[in-house]
């Protein structure tokens, strides 16, 4: 039977893709070190005999070879996605994603274990200029340390592929909804607007348009993507949607799942932070020509997230006051 390691399998990605991988037959061991994955997601790996959890850190190389034994793939999300703090905490993406990369990628050279997917970001385009915008679109100046810490950790498992016969998926992400999403603006909309519904501060002008994918669609797209390499190969895949929505839209959307009315304060400028890029739209049709294609749309996907959110108040609550 297959084995499979997944780092930050207690997040809301990791999580998702663990229960995908059990319904496979395939054996999961989740590691994370709980600073933002939740206990609560992974019960069915902890009840589950054929599989494990691993409580340690992604830079813990002793830990991580234990923890390799007898897996063939490592799916490596574990990373610091706060891009909007990034400037006040300048290392932490350089350790918790970069270094961490590479922790990873030696443990698994030393483990004898080949394959992996990786979890970078739509965000490694910086502004672009050409929508949606390809795999092969040239980098501009990077516009975050959270993008630029991940376009370094693309180059590190494209050169461990490339050196040691490595099969390897990178995967640029859009922002992702659904089940178990605890962090981002459609979160900290809901939980503003439930303090007090009289008042919504959205950052930047409203006017940012972005896409945004179905946790589903993306646990699809990354088991597709990975499944359809040959051994020894290492390729990279842009997956999102090809709709996008106004942050103003998504806002409306919230207030009237939620039932207020708020008056709306923008802080103005196209964007929210410095690395808020004002439109991120990703041509995700190579990883399309391998018959993938996302089936939720992205108001569906909101409407989704809100009602997990509406069950799940207490997760969300601890989940803001552990960051």
């Amino acid at each position: 039977m297959q084995r499979v390691l997944i780092t930050g399998g207690a997040g809301f990605i990791g999580s998702n893709l663990a229960d995908r991988l059990l319904d496979r037959g395939v054996e999961v061991v989740v590691y994370d070190n709980f600073v933002t994955g939740r206990p609560e997601f992974i019960e069915r790996i902890r009840r589950n005999g054929a599989s494990r959890v691993v409580n340690a850190d992604v830079l813990d190389a002793k830990s991580l070879r234990s923890a390799l034994v007898g897996c063939d793939t490592v799916f490596h999300l574990a990373a610091n996605a706060d891009v909007r703090q990034g400037l006040e905490h300048p290392r932490r993406d350089l350790e918790q994603n970069t270094l961490a990369t590479s922790t990873v990628l030696e443990a698994m050279r030393l483990s004898g274990v080949n394959r992996i997917a990786f979890t970078s970001t739509g965000s490694v385009y910086g502004e672009p200029t050409v929508f949606p915008t390809p795999e092969h679109a040239p980098f501009p100046v990077q516009t975050s340390l959270y993008a630029a810490s991940k376009l370094a950790g693309e180059g590190l498992v494209q050169a461990y592929c490339h050196g040691y016969g490595f099969t390897g998926a990178i995967f640029r992400l859009v922002s992702t909804l659904g089940e178990r999403y605890t962090h981002g603006h459609v979160r900290d909309f809901y939980l503003a607007l439930r303090a007090d519904p009289g008042h919504l501060r959205v950052l930047g002008n409203g006017r940012q348009e972005k896409s945004y994918l179905y946790i589903g669609d993306l646990v699809d797209g990354i088991l597709h993507g990975l499944g359809a390499l040959d051994a020894g190969t290492t390729e990279v895949f842009n997956i999102g949607t090809d709709e996008t929505i106004i942050v103003d839209d998504s806002v409306r959307l919230i207030c009237r799942h939620v039932g207020v009315d708020p008056e709306i304060e923008h802080t103005g400028g196209p964007r929210g932070w410095p690395g808020d890029s004002p439109v991120i739209l990703l041509d995700c049709s190579k990883l399309r020509s391998r018959g993938w294609r996302p089936e939720v749309p992205i108001h569906e996907a909101i409407g989704r997230t809100l009602s997990w959110f509406d069950e799940h108040v207490d997760i969300l609550i601890r989940a803001e006051q552990d960051t």
